[in-house]
């Protein structure tokens, strides 16, 4: 693995107990360097269960704990109940239980009791208020959010609609929009806001799985309205965030960016009964992050790197759009 640069920002993308995979991959981290994953990340940045980690980090917990806290928790949070027979309730699981949780291990400390303890470590939660349209990015240095306690920003993003219910009858998940991978906008808080500058700035950015699946020619063909639903919301979340990965590489292109993925096979949100798989993909995806094992497929299919007379046509057709530009 490359040494990261003097400043060292964490992002972690939404998946629910998937997430269980990056607290696992984060402990072999911290096993290799010898460090905890709060002394590494002066920045972390979280979507839905990546905010849970990122908060648990930003308050000090080792992966380690944040994996066990998981294996604790998904019995109790996914438990099963009438509600369970989704769509004859508008929500499949009480949120009482994640909110106990979060509010015993990140306590009732305000945001901006932390920055005003710790303003070395800053953090970024995304919500979406459903109120207003728009996504919110939950920072301890706003004043806006400096009255919320941490475990109702984490609660908030974690809301994912018809699995949770709405928080205060406006928030949701973080990702629902462009913002389940949050790495642009850990990008956009270290260098913009925070002021670091990328040349001497490491980018962390770690996903929650890529489902893989195979099929035979014409399968599509035949299904029926309902059967496209999956798909189709599986098709806009992955653009989704690689769209957040190539915006970082082009933009921000001094940045040492990272990013780490990993294909497995589907896996719902709320199945904690396959802790053993998730913890095998969580033990490859920590090998990854150590060989510096990117992921390649953002950019092509197969894994390899666009030819230049590739990039060159992308760029040239990039100018010939870009208002008030005139074409070479």
């Amino acid at each position: 693995m490359k040494p990261f640069r003097d400043k060292v920002a964490l992002a972690v993308d939404g998946g629910g107990y998937r997430g269980i995979m990056v607290a696992r991959a984060l402990d072999r981290l911290e096993e290799h360097l010898g460090v905890a994953s709060h002394d590494i990340f002066s920045l972390t940045a979280g979507t839905s269960t990546g905010s849970i980690i990122s908060a648990g980090i930003h308050v000090g917990l080792r992966a380690k704990r944040i994996y066990e806290l998981y294996e604790e928790l998904g019995q109790v949070v996914f438990r099963k109940t009438w509600r369970s027979f989704w769509p004859l309730s508008s929500y499949k699981y009480s949120n009482r239980f994640l909110a106990d949780a979060l509010r015993k291990r990140l306590g009732e400390k305000s945001l901006k009791d932390f920055w005003a303890s710790r303003p070395d470590k800053d953090l970024v939660i995304t919500v979406r208020d459903l109120m207003e349209n728009r996504t919110r990015f939950i920072k301890p240095w706003k004043i806006e959010y400096g009255d919320w306690t941490l475990w109702k920003a984490v609660l908030c993003s974690c809301s994912v609609p018809t699995y949770f219910p709405v928080v205060d009858g406006r928030f949701v998940d973080g990702g629902v929009g462009a913002f389940k991978n949050p790495c642009y906008v850990a990008a956009f808080e270290a260098c913009y806001c925070l002021g670091w500058n990328p040349e001497t700035t490491t980018l962390i950015s770690i996903g929650t799985g890529r489902h893989e699946e195979k099929f035979e020619r014409g399968h599509f063909n035949r299904y029926n309205p309902l059967k496209w639903i999956r798909p189709l919301i599986d098709t806009f979340i992955s653009d989704a965030d690689d769209l957040q990965v190539r915006v970082v590489r082009k933009f921000f292109e001094q940045l040492d960016f990272r990013r780490f993925q990993i294909d497995i096979q589907p896996i719902a949100m709320d199945d904690h009964s396959k802790t053993e798989e998730l913890t095998a993909y969580g033990d490859r995806l920590g090998e990854m992050i150590l060989s510096d094992e990117q992921d390649q497929g953002v950019d092509n299919p197969h894994g390899h790197p666009l030819s230049l007379i590739e990039q060159n046509r992308n760029e040239s057709i990039l100018e010939k759009e870009t208002p008030g530009k005139t074409p070479k």
